[in-house]
């Protein structure tokens, strides 16, 4: 008799869709834990500006691959894909349902289609000559490379442009064409958390004053003291500060263009994630918890 793979539940959407708090109902409800799959949340002292689960949330359910990784360590999809898969062989070994959570389409699809990544040595000198440039030439760059990734790639991280740029240049050929996926690990359900454009752009404005009000301009000023040499600032909710920074006091009027500027960014970010999340039939896109709820019990119940 053919043995049943284990069950994983994907909750994913753009950000500031409400992910979080759907997971963390569903987990209370079936019994599961959370893995991240976002590729900032993954790292330490960066709470505030990558909308990290606090730390009440961290009390109501287990969550992994949340905060274990400074601000200037190196990090990929293939890493994370190991780390993931055995934060979920842990979780279903204790009983447990599995889910994996965020909005972070390869480190999702790396999991649910078991991608195969090239093994590619880092050449340093390369990207030494690369961290030298802004995040707009290394995006143009890698779009001459790849033009189908460059469609659905986060263009303002600068890590991860570098990178593809790296495995184009050792591989000869674009990255998405070399990427391969192996046999299915698990039986999977993906379900997609799914808003009006009106109300998405409304959260993320909300949000954004949130992360204002909770001390962003302090977590700022930090990482950019301690790390300011990391790419991983150079993304959205701290590359924005950076005109400002070498000032003591910024003023009002200041705030409120950076305010305008992290929001805007955001919803663009936001509308490329969708771009990638629509590619995959599989999904499952709900409007609200209760139909992602019966979703679950079917799934689970199978």
């Amino acid at each position: 008799m053919e043995q049943k793979l284990p069950k994983i539940i994907v909750v994913l959407g753009p950000t500031a869709s409400g992910k979080t708090e759907f997971a963390l109902r569903l987990a209370e409800e079936f019994g599961g834990e959370i893995v991240s799959a976002d590729s900032r949340q993954i790292y330490k002292e960066m709470g505030i500006g990558t909308a990290k689960p606090t730390a009440e949330e961290r009390r109501r359910i287990r969550h992994h691959l949340v905060d274990f990784l400074i601000p200037d360590e190196r990090f990929n999809a293939a890493l994370y894909k190991k780390r993931a898969l055995e934060a979920i062989s842990d979780i279903v070994r204790r009983g447990k349902i599995p889910f994996l959570v965020g909005g972070t389409g390869l480190y999702i699809a790396a999991v649910v289609y078991n991608y195969l990544f090239p093994k590619v040595t880092p050449k340093m000198a390369l990207r030494r000559k690369l961290e030298k440039k802004t995040v707009k030439q290394l995006f143009a760059i890698y779009k001459k490379l790849d033009l189908k990734g460059a469609s659905i790639i986060d263009r303002n991280n600068k890590r991860r442009l570098i990178r593809a740029i790296e495995v184009c240049e050792s591989a000869g050929k674009p990255f998405w064409e070399i990427r391969k996926k192996g046999e299915g690990l698990f039986g999977v359900l993906q379900i997609g958390i799914k808003l009006a454009n009106k109300e998405l752009r409304k959260r993320i404005v909300l949000r954004t004053e949130k992360m204002f009000k909770s001390g962003l301009e302090v977590e700022v000023r930090r990482l950019f003291k301690e790390y300011g040499s990391s790419p991983l600032l150079y993304t959205i909710g701290y590359q924005e500060w950076l005109p400002y920074l070498k000032k003591e006091n910024i003023t009002r009027e200041e705030k409120r263009e950076i305010k305008k500027e992290i929001a805007l960014h955001t919803a663009q970010f936001a509308k490329r994630q969708m771009t990638w999340f629509k590619k995959d039939e599989t999904i499952k896109w709900v409007a609200d918890y209760h139909k992602a709820e019966k979703l679950v019990k079917n799934f689970l119940t199978k």
